[in-house]
């Protein structure tokens, strides 16, 4: 456990330096883009629009039960030869990982959607923000640009960090890998439309179960950063919306983060949007706290989400040292 901690701690400072190095992956395709190919693959072969409601769900299910465990069997065989190269295969481990995490790119993402709407204005802010989030952005002003970027950066710092980070201590590289095809998988067919209702209910559900655990973890990282940061009414303000709105989401992890953050940074988010054309109505989450956002709330979210990880980060080098030590 101590070799694992050591790995992830490295993947960590690696991601947050480095992030995803885009000429890299113009010469080979990156495993989330492998995992995607797959997964379009067994949408165009196997969710049939002809079949019954009860066979699409059939197929999804049993499409997605092999695509996991080809990802489980895959981690295992690569945790089998790494362990048998020395330091070099402890390298390669720290590079697999870091691959699969995402803070640089998630706040990569975001700081661009605060300085396009500061700089570029209203235009600036929708065009970046519509790379990221999938709500129709012309019918966003420019508070709805900065919740939508606040929101998902709280999501994504559970799915795109903490998660990984959970499975990987969990259950090794298999985990890893097999967490981020689901998460692919709900990402791309995990949608309540007609054509992946049925077909991708089983990624949904099990993204859902998989991420239960570390979406609440990264509401209480997120209140422990508030507090450190920000001060202790802050942490309580963060706490106390957490606690009280995160089932007001209409998803069941989402809600944990976006509700950590809202009262961290005393801004209110969610409320309704626009997708595809379809008004959704959303409650609004700490419904109380500022309403008029802008890039500084956004960038404020930023410097939240940093300080957050640095505590993850920070948590991981403490446990590989006690088990070093002791």
């Amino acid at each position: 456990m101590e070799i694992k901690l050591l790995v992830l701690f490295l993947a960590l400072v690696a991601d947050r330096l480095l992030g995803d190095p885009e000429r890299l992956w113009r010469v080979i395709p990156h495993p989330v883009v492998l995992f995607g190919k797959a997964i379009s693959f067994i949408d165009d072969r196997y969710n049939d629009a002809r079949r019954t409601s009860a066979e699409r769900r059939r197929n999804g299910a049993l499409a997605m039960a092999a695509l996991l465990l080809t990802a489980l069997i895959v981690g295992m065989l690569l945790s089998s030869l790494l362990r048998h190269m020395s330091w070099f295969g402890a390298l390669i481990e720290i590079t697999l990982v870091a691959v699969l995490l995402a803070q640089k790119s998630l706040a990569d993402h975001v700081s661009h959607v605060a300085t396009s709407l500061r700089e570029e204005g209203l235009e600036g802010g929708r065009r970046a923000v519509s790379m990221i989030v999938g709500r129709d952005p012309q019918s966003l002003d420019p508070t709805g640009v900065s919740r939508a970027a606040i929101e998902s950066l709280a999501e994504n710092s559970s799915d795109g960090v903490v998660a990984p980070v959970f499975w990987y201590l969990l259950l090794g590289l298999p985990g890893l890998l097999a967490y981020k095809l689901l998460n692919t998988a709900d990402s791309m067919i995990g949608h309540l439309n007609p054509r992946y209702r049925d077909f991708g209910r089983f990624a949904a559900r099990l993204d859902d179960a998989a991420n239960w655990i570390p979406a609440r973890l990264t509401g209480c990282l997120t209140v422990l950063a508030a507090w450190l940061q920000r001060g202790r009414a802050a942490a309580m303000r963060s706490f106390g919306v957490m606690m009280r709105d995160a089932r007001l989401h209409r998803s069941p992890n989402a809600g944990w983060p976006e509700t950590a953050y809202a009262g961290a940074l005393d801004v209110a988010l969610a409320g309704p949007r626009v997708y595809a054309g379809d008004i959704v109505n959303e409650p609004m989450i700490n419904g109380a706290g500022k309403c008029n956002l802008g890039a500084g709330d956004i960038e404020a979210a930023l410097r939240l989400f940093w300080f957050s990880m640095t505590i993850l980060t920070a948590l991981v080098l403490v446990f590989c040292l006690i088990g070093l030590l002791f």
